[in-house]
């Protein structure tokens, strides 16, 4: 019998996503909860579930550990906002290994990757290796082509081409992986405040709409975290701030519900694109 899969779970859809696609595959689930953030449904998903504060490192690997987990995904959203909040380290106290990654490890370097390598290799250290977060969700992937019933107007397109260069060299830089445009300019793009956020700020500073959103992979994307997620959300602000076309890089940004999702973005008349990098390159 294959030994349980670990899953380290934020906030939004795609945890319970993970976990139907795990359940699919026939592996039992060790579900580690952070506290804050994963959705209730979750735990009638998992076989074990359990919770944890967002930087406590070493109690995560050792409720993965207890409970047999060898591997495991890490997927979900995590407001990094509050990482800077007034009273963060009441919030999140850390745990000793949370700790020493956090304020050793990564204290010159705090930005994604930087931070999810460090943890992916406090994991390997203790016996449990992170694996490919897609492995078990391949269907969900973005297709290539016009997805929806709407299709792109020659200016959307042309926003979509003229924001490519810019957002790939945003990811080699680690900043972000969205960007808004409208007519060839650059309206806003994506840091720590996350996509949704970057939506209303694209929508209040481009009142007049029809505004385009693409988000990528970063060039050399670790597909074990942190990889592009859209869902039926998206669409919802994307309609909220006055946007009407949506970009995805095909097979390389997760679609959260995506008949959901596609359904929402006909009735709103946003067209939702795959693009594929290697063709438009």
């Amino acid at each position: 019998m294959q030994p349980p899969i670990g899953l380290i779970a934020g906030g939004g859809g795609l945890p319970l996503l993970e976990a139907r696609g795990m359940r699919a595959a026939g592996r039992r689930i060790v579900g580690v909860g952070l506290r804050g953030h994963f959705d209730p449904a979750l735990p009638d998903l998992c076989d074990v579930f359990k919770t944890a504060g967002i930087v406590q490192l070493g109690r995560w690997i050792r409720l993965l550990r207890r409970y047999g987990a060898v591997e495991t995904v890490m997927v979900g959203t995590v407001r990094k906002t509050r990482m800077y909040d007034p009273f963060r380290f009441i919030r999140y106290i850390p745990d000793l290994r949370g700790a020493q990654l956090w304020f050793m490890r990564v204290r010159n370097d705090r930005r994604p990757d930087a931070v999810l390598s460090a943890v992916a290799d406090e994991m390997a250290q203790s016996g449990i290796t992170m694996i490919d977060s897609t492995q078990y969700i391949g269907q969900h992937m973005t297709d290539p082509g016009t997805l929806g019933r709407v299709k792109p107007t020659a200016d959307q397109s042309a926003d979509m081409q003229f924001a490519l260069p810019i957002i790939k060299r945003m990811g080699d830089l680690d900043i972000g992986q969205s960007i808004a445009v409208r007519d060839r300019e650059v309206i806003a793009v994506e840091a720590i405040e996350g996509t949704d956020r970057m939506i209303e700020r694209a929508g209040s500073l481009c009142r007049v709409g029809g505004w385009t959103l693409v988000k990528v992979a970063k060039p050399q994307q670790d597909m074990r975290f942190d990889v592009p997620t859209v869902g039926p959300t998206t669409i919802e602000m994307l309609h909220q701030h006055r946007a009407k076309c949506l970009a995805l890089e095909a097979g390389k940004v997760i679609m959260v519900d995506r008949e959901q999702m596609l359904a929402l973005a006909d009735k709103h008349g946003i067209a939702v694109v795959g693009i594929d990098l290697a063709a438009a390159d």
